[in-house]
C-alpha cells in the first residue's frame, strides 16, 4: 500500500515516458518493497518551471530539469528494504528512463494501519479486511 507521489518538471517527458517511470517505479515498489500485486497507488504531479527547488545538500550533485522527486508514505519497510528501493530506483530508472542518478531525489515517510482507507469509509487494516 504504498503511495507514490511522482514530482516532475512540466514539459520535460510526454504522456508515454511520464507511464513508463510511473510503470518503472511500480516495478521497483514489488521487487524490493514487497508491495503485493495491484496495489499501485501513484500520484503524478507536473510542475512549472521553478516550481521544483532541489539542491544537493552539500554533494557536489548538478542538477538538471529532469529531476525526478519520488516521495513514499508506507509504513512496515525496513532500513534494508529502504536502502534498496533506493538502489533500485537509480538503476531501473537510469537504464530505462534515462535519469540520471543525481536527479533523482527520494523519500520515504512512515505512517500506521490507522491512517489508510482504501474506499467506502472503512479503515481496511484495522477492520481485518486487509
Amino acid at each position: 500500500m504504498p503511495l507514490v507521489h511522482l514530482h516532475v518538471i512540466e514539459g520535460r517527458r510526454d504522456a508515454a515516458e511520464l507511464r513508463r517511470l510511473a510503470d518503472v517505479v511500480q516495478e521497483v515498489m514489488r521487487e524490493r518493497f514487497a508491495a503485493p500485486p495491484r496495489d499501485r497507488y501513484q500520484l503524478i504531479t507536473e510542475h512549472k518551471p521553478g516550481g521544483i527547488v532541489v539542491e544537493d545538500t552539500g554533494l557536489g550533485f548538478e542538477r538538471t530539469d529532469d529531476v525526478v522527486l519520488v516521495q513514499v508514505v508506507q509504513q512496515g519497510r525496513s532500513t534494508e528494504q529502504k536502502q534498496a528501493l533506493y538502489a533500485g530506483l537509480a538503476e531501473r530508472l537510469g537504464a530505462e528512463c534515462g535519469l540520471a542518478g543525481t536527479d533523482l531525489v527520494v523519500s520515504v515517510v512512515e505512517n500506521t494501519t490507522a491512517d489508510w482507507s482504501f474506499g467506502n469509509g472503512v479503515a481496511q487494516f484495522l477492520t481485518g479486511d486487509l
